[in-house]
């Protein structure tokens, strides 16, 4: 999962492991504001100075990491793909059914999403603030989540154990269905990150079985 530069990652509640950041402490912590800036306030409201601030420097200091605000976005916004990109692949090359790999990898792409809620909002919806070029890269790596997803939906109506007339319909419906958790978690709730992927797991296969034997007695749960 590289990206050109060495990256750090820290969580939504500020532990190192879950929002993008180059390596650098300054560059890092202008990373994670702007995350939260643009997750608050979204990107086309948010100034360098609202950033910067945040961490205690003067817009000047911010141009010494990063050479725009799009920089930032363009940093957070592949690295974010990547990931995601990068858990979907990994759960779907797993062993057992397509069943089984479509509920890992709705399992995870959904916690992500979760756990990640404020870098996901970023990730998922300044898309059309992309400058071009990295649109396009950011549009490719979501065609492959995508296929990866649909793969599965193929392999299970040739199986036998799902019944879905439109794979690639279906795929983006039941990827819609994850991203929209990053707009409305809240940790404070009653369900982890991973409660929900589990839950999100369930009705993809319920919504994709063929026989109802099939939608999550397998062994995959973890």
């Amino acid at each position: 999962m590289a990206t050109g530069s060495a990256m750090s990652w820290t969580d939504d509640e500020g532990n190192h492991d879950g929002a993008p950041g180059r390596s650098g402490d300054s560059s890092r912590r202008l990373v994670e504001a702007a995350v939260e800036a643009f997750a608050d306030r979204g990107y086309h409201a948010t100034t360098t100075r609202d950033i910067a601030t945040r961490v205690g420097l003067s817009p000047a200091a911010l141009y010494v990491h990063f050479p725009s605000k799009q920089a930032l976005l363009t940093e957070i916004s592949v690295v974010g793909h990547e990931a995601a990109l990068d858990l979907v692949e990994r759960s779907v090359t797993g062993p057992g059914s397509a069943m089984t790999r479509l509920r890992a990898a709705i399992r995870a792409f959904t916690a992500w999403h979760a756990e990640r809620h404020r870098v996901a909002r970023v990730v998922q919806h300044e898309l059309a603030a992309l400058a071009p070029e990295h649109r396009d890269r950011v549009l490719g790596m979501r065609r492959r989540i995508e296929g990866a997803v649909e793969a599965q939906l193929v392999a299970g109506n040739a199986s036998g154990e799902m019944d879905v007339p439109d794979p690639r319909a279906v795929a983006r419906a039941l990827l819609s269905l994850s991203v929209d958790v990053a707009r409305w978690y809240d940790p404070r709730g009653s369900r982890t990150a991973a409660e929900i992927g589990e839950l999100y797991a369930d009705l993809a296969a319920r919504m994709v079985c063929a026989r109802p034997d099939q939608a999550g007695n397998e062994g995959d749960r973890t």
